[in-house]
Order: C-alpha cells, then structure tokens, then sequence
C-alpha cells in the first residue's frame, strides 16, 4: 500500500508538471494560476501545495526535468587533461541542439524558460536558478578555453573571461533566436559554424567547412 501511495504520489507530480509545460507555453507563466494547472492536471490545488512550494518551485522543478547535456559536457571538458577542451566543447554543444531539435519537451521547456517567463518578485528563485547555471557555464567555458590554448600554444587576444562570456552569448543567442522561429535557420549546422568562426577569431585553428 505505501509503495503504491509513493507511486500515485509521483504520477501526480508528474501531471501537474506536464500540465504547467503546456500551460506556461500557451499563456505565459504569468497568466498561469496554480488552479488551472490542478485542473488540467485532474489534480487539486491542495495536490500543487503538497508537491511544490510555490510557482516558481514548480518552475524549477519543470526546468530539472529537462536537461540539455551542454552544461555537464562544458564542466567535463573544463577538466580534460588529454583531448582538446574546446573539440568536447563542440561535439557536445552540436548534440544539444540536435535535441532541441528533435525532442517536443525539451523544445517546449526552454521556450517557456526564455520567452514565457518574467522575473517578477515571485519569481526571484527562478531568476537565481537561471543567473547560477549561466554564470557555472560561462566559468566552464572560461577553463576549457584556457586548457585548449595552453594545449595550442597561444596567447588568447582577450581575457578568457571576456571570450567565456561571449560563446556563452553567442550559443544562447542562437537557441532563443531560432525557438522564435524554428524555420529561420538550421539551428545545428549555423551552431556548429559559427562556433568555429568565433574560435577562429580568438586563435584557434580549426576547421570552417561550410558543412554541418
């Protein structure tokens, strides 16, 4: 009996999170109350407070759910010792968005993490979620760079701080950017050519074939 009230448990929660996917992409998280989530969710309200603390708990717990593996692959390419940072840097960063893609839910959630969401005072948590994820890649990013031009041999024609911040930018960019209009531009071939344009310009050699 508790295994399956553990198990109705999580099927509920994992209700009210697909509810609020659909719901925050549709209307805004905004214009979401926590009552409509309930209901599309076939839940109570009581249901939402006892799995979540608040909306932005919600959203958060919506955002874990989905991960994109760029983050972990920067972190583990910060720390390679044998292969070139910036090489994992890319294949990782290649295979992200070819699941951003192909994959409805991850799509849906980072549209609603980039064009649905406002950081009001309610909000707070999730601002800080965003601001510590992005500040741990750009870091990331700042020590793959400098392992790969230690690894090269060359001195980067500005701080690494600097051009950290810029790939992170230029990444992000592409994906909002492309989740307004997904016909656009081909989100994989136009991030892997770009992000060898632009390790170009800070001393890298790599190869700029005009191919995905």
């Amino acid at each position: 009996m508790v295994r399956r009230t553990k198990e109705e448990a999580l099927e509920t929660r994992h209700r009210l999170l697909d509810a609020a996917e659909v719901l925050f992409q549709a209307q805004g998280v905004s214009q979401t109350s926590l009552q409509q989530i309930a209901q599309r969710a076939g839940a109570t309200r009581g249901a939402i407070y006892w799995h979540f603390k608040d909306k932005a708990d919600l959203f958060n717990a919506m955002m874990e759910r989905v991960k994109l593996p760029l983050e972990a692959a920067v972190q583990k390419a910060a720390g390679a010792i044998d292969a070139d940072p910036m090489d994992e840097v890319e294949r990782m960063m290649v295979e992200a968005l070819k699941i951003m893609t192909t994959d409805p839910q991850v799509r849906r959630v980072f549209e609603v993490a980039t064009h649905k969401v406002e950081y009001t005072h309610d909000m707070a948590s999730v601002q800080e979620r965003h601001l510590a994820a992005r500040n741990a890649c750009v870091l990331d990013f700042e020590k793959a760079m400098l392992g790969a031009a230690r690894r090269a041999g060359i001195r980067l024609p500005l701080p690494a701080a600097v051009a950290a911040q810029g790939l992170h930018a230029l990444i992000s960019g592409l994906i909002q950017n492309w989740l307004l209009d997904p016909s656009a531009f081909d989100l994989v071939a136009c991030g892997r050519r770009t992000f060898r344009v632009y390790l170009a310009g800070l001393g890298f050699s790599r190869p700029l074939a005009s191919g995905a």
